[in-house]
């Protein structure tokens, strides 16, 4: 057991494994809320450089088998993916002018 939550080679995005490797879509979008986009800026621009890297090593992995160490990593993936628009265009963790607003998501990612 080496207390790893993500493949050695991201370690570098270790701290953010425990708040942000998250196993529902209604868990992602609560801690997107929860964050001050200081906390978005910060986990978006760690993941950024290493997406493709992530995907890629994601890939080598059957869907079915996944370790634990890369179901985390792919956690962090859907995780920047619902904090990217954040980021990228509104400028804050809600969605713009939507008020008290949600969208339930029915159907998860697999896995």
């Amino acid at each position: 057991m080496t207390g790893r939550l993500l493949p050695e080679q991201f370690s570098e995005l270790e701290p953010f494994a425990p708040e942000w490797s998250l196993p529902t879509e209604p868990d992602r979008y609560a801690k997107r809320l929860a964050s001050s986009m200081t906390e978005l800026q910060a986990f978006y621009d760690a993941m950024f450089p290493r997406l493709e890297e992530a995907l890629s090593y994601c890939d080598h992995y059957s869907l079915d088998d996944l370790p634990e160490e890369v179901l985390n990593l792919m956690r962090l993936l859907y995780s920047h993916v619902a904090v990217s628009f954040s980021v990228e265009a509104w400028g804050q963790s809600r969605i713009p002018d939507t008020g008290a607003s949600a969208l339930p998501c029915l159907v998860e990612p697999v896995p």
